[in-house]
């Protein structure tokens, strides 16, 4: 029999998790209702690239400026085949294509994180080596003319950063990268062309990236993310500090809005999809509340866990009505 103590915690914790659902499902309805109420139309929000993986050359390359775009992204770009499948994939996996196929889906900004030995991780958990990205962002980029990627990679938290990684990187990409340079957010598609890529490199213990070295530091890219499986709580926390950004065309760096929710340790769903399918399909809803909270002037590279088609148009859609001057 289990002793007074242990039933006492027992009945603790089971009383918690019941809280736990019963937030979970208020905050479901909060977006819920608030879609209901005010919808998901804002300029842009019917148009449609007729090519996904070219939707930048489809604009006027003339006139899209770096800072007018609005940049689909992927979380934890790497992750389609980490850990083992069916077993230790559903609590990492947050991503189900190829980083090929996201970046032919339409997606123009990659997070990937690394570890000593090379290899893409998340968490403890590892997968493909760093080179499967590079090859498959290298296969897009020639097989494309003026699609700009944002490749952003990182040495995962708690782990080592893989030796001479810029060296690497440089031999891998080279002439394909654009430079650090505060001008470029000013310039056009077709003033930065024939370059491809905006490598962003964050170590853990290296030495931060140089002023004008070709690869860009932690401080051009940034994000305010919180550690909550909340839906309506990370939805509320973007849109606060997204509006405490300055405007893009006031700033020189790339301010990341990840509409995505994390499982938490102390929770029985711990798979990543049930849980960020909470937040998964309200994109559409965050960009038409940011016209109404006059912050769309601040949005700026947007990301969501298993991306899809309909996140890519709302992003592009409302780059398009950008270039329109309708937005």
């Amino acid at each position: 029999m289990f002793s007074p103590s242990v039933i006492l915690t027992m009945g603790a914790q089971w009383s918690k998790q019941i809280d736990r659902q019963k937030a979970v499902i208020a905050e479901k309805k909060i977006l819920r209702e608030l879609q209901e109420r005010c919808g998901s139309d804002y300029p842009g929000s019917n148009w449609h690239p007729s090519d996904r993986k070219n939707w930048m050359s489809g604009l006027d390359q003339n006139k899209v400026h770096i800072n007018m775009i609005v940049w689909p992204g992927t979380h934890n770009s790497a992750t389609n085949k980490i850990g083992i499948k069916m077993i230790t994939r559903p609590v990492a996996q947050c991503q189900s294509l190829s980083i090929y196929q996201q970046l032919v889906c339409g997606a123009r900004v990659l997070d990937i994180r690394v570890e000593e030995t090379g290899k893409v991780c998340h968490g403890i958990l590892t997968t493909y080596s760093v080179d499967v990205v590079i090859e498959d962002v290298k296969r897009f980029v020639s097989e494309t003319e003026s699609e700009i990627v944002i490749l952003e990679i990182r040495t995962e938290w708690g782990r080592k950063d893989p030796p001479e990684f810029q060296k690497y990187l440089w031999e891998q990409l080279g002439e394909m990268l654009i430079h650090q340079d505060d001008n470029v957010f000013d310039k056009t598609i077709a003033e930065i062309l024939p370059r491809r890529v905006i490598c962003v490199w964050k170590p853990r213990v290296s030495p931060e990236v140089n002023v004008k070295s070709p690869f860009w530091n932690s401080g051009y890219l940034r994000d305010n993310w919180i550690d909550t499986d909340l839906p309506a709580t990370k939805f509320e926390s973007n849109m606060k500090y997204l509006s405490q950004q300055q405007p893009v065309m006031a700033r020189n760096y790339f301010y990341r809005v990840e509409n995505t929710v994390t499982p938490q340790a102390d929770n029985p769903i711990v798979c990543v999809k049930p849980v960020t399918k909470r937040i998964h399909g309200y994109g559409r809803l965050f960009i038409s509340q940011c016209f109404q909270q006059n912050c769309v002037n601040r949005l700026q590279i947007f990301s969501i866990d298993f991306i899809n088609e309909d996140f890519v148009d709302a992003c592009v859609g409302l780059t398009w009505a950008k270039l329109e001057g309708k937005a």
